[in-house]
């Protein structure tokens, strides 16, 4: 998929682990998913279609992170401030590129990432 046919679409989803290698070997075992590890705290896995990662860095009571691709990241950062969503997290950069994490007007989480 282009990044103009992925832009502003869920491209990634991010669940909190406790056991990192336990989560990894049930979801393994369970779906066949693979995985990349990146460090001690996160693992980034496919389950042939969808992509996404398992962080220790994070509680569970957050729930899973959704991850919106966009090819314009701080144009969306200030449309969802204006949307009045709450930037929790201001543009930061990560291995593979930067993004933002937000509260959408119910507090769900979610974040928006570009290259």
């Amino acid at each position: 998929m282009s990044q103009a046919e992925q832009n502003l679409r869920i491209d990634y989803i991010e669940f909190a682990a406790v056991d990192l290698p336990q989560l990894k070997q049930f979801y393994q075992q369970v779906f066949a998913w693979t995985f990349t590890d990146y460090g001690p705290h996160y693992s980034s896995f496919t389950d042939g279609r969808m992509t996404g990662g398992f962080t220790t860095e994070a509680t569970v009571s957050d729930g899973a992170l959704v991850v919106i691709y966009a090819s314009d990241l701080e144009s969306v950062c200030d449309q969802v401030a204006a949307a009045g969503g709450q930037i929790t997290q201001a543009i930061f950069s990560f291995p593979g590129g930067r993004r933002f994490e937000f509260r959408d007007p119910s507090g769900n989480r979610l974040a928006v990432w570009s290259q």
